[in-house]
């Protein structure tokens, strides 16, 4: 196609007024190519890639990097040297099965090394087999919402990483002026974060602990103040907006400036073990960081899983609607067809059904033969997986769509723990009740993090006007290929370095699921009073129409990734407010977007270059900043990375203003 638009449509962003319509950049009544030999080579191989490089540095280094908007941007270069015409279809495709690979790593490295940390003993087969059925779910499980998240509920979600995505994609097919500034925002945004995160140039992070009377504050009574100077982050907080960021940092300050220093009041001198894994440390003694990862966080634990389950009740109509659609198309004849436009055109329910019925089929098998499951105990392990794996769908493609981030860890510990409970109950414990919770674990921590990686590919596809129905088709190809590939470097980093002891794996995700297990295993418990306290935050939240999820995934997130998301929500009110003309105020907002965009690419793509470096055992020469001078240092660039975006967003049409 010649002749495709390069720019996004001005109501892509905001909410439809009544009878209007959003029209992709490919219409609906045309073909464009999308799945193709090249499209589908390129991107089974940029999975291979990134599904490597993702899991080396996530156990190695401890980052955990989304592949989604690197592989974007190799999409858009490639296309763009080798003079690809119409190639935006097929980018999309790139993209979306590339981007399994962040998906399946996430899922994986969070549960499975848990196996070897834990001292046991499986096949890479297992481990394969588990990332794999929780991918396929977690796939299936998402495409009956997809309408509802990305069409029904257009403008209504900030959906912060397809926003960027979509931007790298739109903005390097032709649209020069769009591209050009997508690219110097993504050299000023990638250059700054390499430069810290390479080269410690300054701090990354900001805390009131540089100041004389913040590191008294710190020390007597566990308050601190931090915020993270990243340009991603910031990018990040500026799609985000306002109103989402201010009620995630709302979470936040409650946990960090209420909860944190109530429990260090009244703990003490006490030392308060609540899961029996022989804490030996005072309350008084920690850290407000240590507090908070020890006692406050899984209060956010509580109220994430409550603020899903409240989710889940108020979108039964939809679940209700997805199974009333699956019964109507089972019951239909055969030949017997519905017309449905291009852009909206799903996989046949019928697939989903049987999809699903057989994944299922596999899971029990793979329970029963896999684990040390019985039959019937493989039954009660199977509606444990399948059920908080098809509800908690929403919950992970809700938080994606509110923040960009899945708080797959937190509801994967809430799944560990009730399927400890039930193994335990059943009398499955000691080494093979291990083995059966991080299996099954496994397996829902695998589908949630697919299903809310797979919602951002669907809705790119919505704003570019892509085919959902070949977007879901591939996807399980990448799920395949992102599976043997992570699996396969898990095993080989085992036998390399290994997960305990010296110079092991930091994999922190995975010792934290052990920590769970093990104890649940061997007759530990598990902190239900903070879970409670968490849920009946919930509650008071949803009774108040405070939007829950978003403010419980501020108390779970830490408060250095929170706040410099208020302060890219402060830009973009301010960017898009100081006119008097709306057309000013929206051209300057669009503006920003751009730019945020740009630092998000950038920090991303940079940020993998600097693990990379750091894997390799590079080691640049880093300046030698003591802490306090350090974070000094780093307020300077950063208020300059904030003028950069407020100056350049409100540069646009300022002869209007």
């Amino acid at each position: 196609m010649e002749n495709e638009p390069t720019r996004l449509p001005e109501n892509a962003g905001r909410e439809l007024k009544p009878g209007e319509e959003y029209k992709p950049l490919l219409p609906a009544d045309q073909t464009p190519k999308e799945v193709t030999i090249y499209s589908v080579v390129f991107g089974v191989l940029m999975t291979v890639i990134f599904s490597a490089a993702a899991a080396y540095l996530g156990l190695k280094v401890g980052q955990v990097f989304e592949a989604a908007i690197p592989i974007a941007i190799i999409a858009v270069g490639l296309s763009g040297v080798i003079g690809k015409k119409g190639a935006m279809g097929q980018n999309v495709i790139i993209q979306s099965i590339g981007a399994c690979s962040g998906a399946i790593v996430a899922g994986a490295i969070f549960t499975l090394p848990a196996i070897y940390i834990l001292h046991l003993e499986v096949s890479f087969w297992q481990m394969m087999i588990s990332s794999l059925l929780g991918g396929v779910l977690g796939i299936l499980f998402l495409i009956p919402f997809r309408k509802y998240f990305v069409k029904e509920m257009h403008g209504k979600y900030p959906f912060p990483e397809a926003t960027a995505t979509t931007q790298v994609l739109v903005n390097g097919e032709g649209n020069k002026k769009g591209a050009l500034t997508l690219l110097i925002s993504g050299l000023v945004g990638g250059l700054y974060d390499f430069l810290v995160a390479t080269f410690g140039t300054w701090s990354e992070t900001i805390t009131s602990r540089m100041t004389a009377w913040g590191a008294a504050l710190a020390d007597n009574h566990k308050i601190v103040v931090k915020n993270n100077t990243g340009a991603a982050v910031l990018g990040l907080g500026y799609i985000i907006g306002l109103k989402y960021s201010l009620i995630i940092c709302c979470g936040s300050f409650l946990v960090w400036f209420v909860l944190v220093p109530l429990i260090n009041l009244f703990g003490g001198d006490s030392v308060i073990d609540l899961m029996g894994t022989g804490i030996g440390s005072t309350v008084g003694s920690m850290s407000a960081e240590e507090i908070f990862s020890t006692y406050a966080r899984p209060v956010g634990i509580g109220g994430i899983a409550t603020a899903g389950i409240i989710g889940i009740l108020k979108s039964m109509g939809v679940i209700k609607s997805a199974f009333g659609l699956a019964v109507k198309e089972m019951k239909r004849k055969p030949g017997e067809t519905t017309s449905v436009e291009r852009t909206q055109k799903d996989l046949p329910m019928t697939i989903i059904v049987y999809g699903v019925a057989l994944t299922l089929i596999l899971a029990y098998a793979f329970f029963v033969f896999g684990t040390a499951c019985n039959w019937w105990q493989a039954i009660i392990a199977l509606l444990i997986a399948a059920v908080i794996a098809f509800l908690f769908t929403t919950v992970a493609a809700n938080a994606i769509a509110i923040v960009g981030s899945n708080p797959v860890s937190g509801m994967t510990i809430m799944t560990l723990i009730i399927t400890s409970l039930v193994l335990v109950g059943m009398g499955i414990k000691g080494d093979s009740g291990m083995i059966a919770a991080v299996i099954i674990g496994g397996v829902v921590c695998t589908a949630l993090s697919v299903a809310g990686a797979f919602i951002t590919d669907l809705k790119i596809g919505y704003w570019i006007g892509t085919t959902p129905a070949k977007q879901e088709t591939w996807k399980f190809l990448g799920t395949v290929v992102a599976a043997v590939t992570v699996c396969g470097v898990m095993v080989i980093l085992n036998k390399t370095y290994g997960f305990t002891g010296e110079n092991a794996l930091v994999a922190p995700q995975a010792n934290a699921m052990a920590a769970v297990i093990g104890p649940m295993m061997n007759g530990g418990n598990a902190p239900w009073a903070l879970y409670a306290m968490g849920a009946v935050i919930a509650l008071i939240l949803n009774w108040c129409g405070v939007p829950a999820l978003a403010f419980c995934l501020g108390m779970f997130i830490p408060l250095e990734l929170n706040l410099p998301l208020l302060v890219g929500g402060i830009i973009s009110w301010f960017v898009s407010t100081r006119s008097k003309s709306k057309e000013v105020n929206d051209a300057r907002a669009e503006k920003g977007t751009l730019i945020a965009s740009g630092f998000i690419a950038g920090g991303a793509l940079m940020g993998v270059v600097s693990a990379i470096l750091k894997f390799a055992n590079v080691d640049p020469f880093m300046y030698e900043w003591n802490s306090q001078w350090g974070e000094l240092m780093a307020i300077f660039p950063y208020l300059a990375l904030i003028m950069f975006l407020i100056v350049f967003a409100m540069k646009s049409d300022s002869k209007k203003a």
